[in-house]
């Protein structure tokens, strides 16, 4: 889990301060792991720490920090130079405290954000308790991120709260912004890893709201875009076209790409392979698009298209499968 600086900053400028309630520490069993963190306003909230009491409770608490804030005169409890509230951490045992029976303990940093706070090497690192001055154990962590590009893990490290930026380390791009391509979307773009590039021919066919940090591209023939897409970018291809789904997998064989998945049915795939086939694409090369995407025991509701489809993209080894099955 890492510190996302971009659903932050987001927030803040649709809300106002947030509240944000990170987990510090894990102690035995627990919903989440260190770092997984939720945002919370008046009204509303986003991301998870596991849910249940834990999160109820933390978000109320969350609430009433914020509430204070904002009734401040000029929200004087924000500190001026950093725009963050002063943090409240929580030390929770799920049984006895909360009821519930993981039987772990947490440790939950609370604070308020005005403003998204700098980074350094990569690193979110702020005094949460205690002293302000860096404790000599972080300096080493900051100095191995500079040096070696090592991210810590999310901690409290003497009285700092320290959290990795979070980076998108797979580019996905998506082709086709209609029912499957949607429900695409909105079940990839939640997950930090994932950089999603939508691509369609025009601007109306994608929905009015669009999540912050997805990358939307109109092209007359979306086909001419594969040359800007990195060669270790996936892709998912779903168009509302057979013909510009064709020449989409026409590109992208001679493009080259770390992933191709095509929706589409077992009679569309033989005819794509011979009409590839044609092309001048050999028959191993054709191999590595994936078609049908997804688990088609599921059914063919885009939802639960979207469902199998991000299942299998979170299991590597289940992609590595399906391109063994489909070069049998």
């Amino acid at each position: 889990m890492s510190f996302d600086a971009e659903a932050l900053r987001a927030a803040i400028a649709r809300h106002g301060p947030v509240a944000r309630v990170v987990i510090a520490e894990v102690a035995g069993s627990a919903p989440r792991e260190p770092g997984a963190a939720m945002l919370v306003w008046p009204g509303g909230q986003s991301g998870t720490i596991g849910g249940g009491a834990l999160e109820w409770e933390a978000a109320g608490i969350a609430r009433d920090r914020l509430a204070a804030a904002r009734a401040a005169p000029g929200h004087e409890y924000l500190e001026k130079d950093e725009g963050r509230g002063a943090a409240l951490i929580l030390r929770r045992p799920l049984g006895p405290a909360l009821g519930q029976c993981c039987g772990g303990a947490v440790v939950l940093v609370v604070e308020i954000f005005a403003a998204v706070p700098e980074a350094e090497a990569g690193v979110v690192a702020r005094p949460v308790s205690g002293a302000a001055e860096m404790p000599l154990a972080l300096r080493r962590l900051l100095a191995q991120a500079r040096s070696g590009g090592h991210a810590p893990v999310p901690q409290l490290l003497e009285g700092w709260m320290v959290e990795p930026l979070s980076r998108a380390q797979r580019e996905i791009w998506i082709w086709g912004a209609g029912h499957v391509g949607r429900a695409l979307v909105a079940t990839l773009a939640p997950l930090p890893e994932f950089a999603i590039t939508w691509v369609d021919t025009a601007a109306d066919r994608f929905p009015e709201d669009v999540r912050d940090g997805i990358t939307q591209l109109v092209a007359v023939n979306p086909a001419d875009l594969v040359a800007h897409a990195p060669a270790t970018a996936e892709h998912l291809v779903l168009t509302y076209s057979h013909a510009l789904d064709l020449e989409l997998c026409h590109r992208l064989l001679g493009h080259g790409f770390a992933r191709a998945g095509l929706i589409g049915s077992a009679t569309k795939w033989a005819r794509f392979r011979r009409r590839l086939r044609q092309l001048g694409h050999s028959p191993a090369r054709i191999s590595r698009i994936d078609c049908p995407i997804g688990d088609p025991a599921l059914g063919k509701h885009p939802r639960a298209i979207a469902i199998g489809v991000a299942s299998e993209m979170l299991r590597p080894g289940a992609a590595r499968q399906k391109s063994q099955e489909n070069r049998a």
